[in-house]
């Protein structure tokens, strides 16, 4: 099955939707939390993460978008993961040269953050594993 095979169900169609808006909504969410487009959080490691992570979440919503659903929702999961996992390492133990963050657990950015990206990692582990299900079949 054609990765471009993606146009079959309106379910198919909605899900890739739903995900390219989750995608840019982890962009957007991000892109306030350092302050603009143009701004890059200290310490520099972190600021280049977060446009790391802004660009990726904007690519996997233009391959969910455009059909190429296989790395798009692949794509999606690590957009969801990344952050996850950054909010609790900032929050928990800290990261180095970076401990603004340690036990802000309620911030309420971060708390729609955290439902974004929860929401994003379930559809995509959800359809990318459907994807994968209907390859072998």
């Amino acid at each position: 099955m054609s990765q471009h095979n993606a146009r079959g169900s309106g379910a198919t169609w909605v899900a890739r939707l739903a995900g390219a808006l989750l995608c840019l909504a982890v962009a957007v969410i991000h892109v306030k939390d350092q302050g603009g487009v143009t701004t890059t959080r200290d310490p520099h490691y972190i600021g280049v993460a977060y446009h790391v992570l802004e660009i990726a979440a904007v690519v996997a919503a233009a391959l969910l978008l455009v059909g190429l659903v296989r790395p798009g929702w692949l794509l999606a999961a690590g957009v969801a993961v990344g952050p996850l996992l950054g909010y609790i390492l900032s929050r928990g133990p800290g990261l180095p040269d970076y401990s603004d963050d340690v036990g802000n657990w309620t911030e309420p950015l971060g708390l729609v953050s955290l439902a974004v990206e929860g929401a994003l990692l379930l559809l995509s582990v959800l359809l990318f594993a459907q994807r994968l299900r209907r390859r072998n079949y």
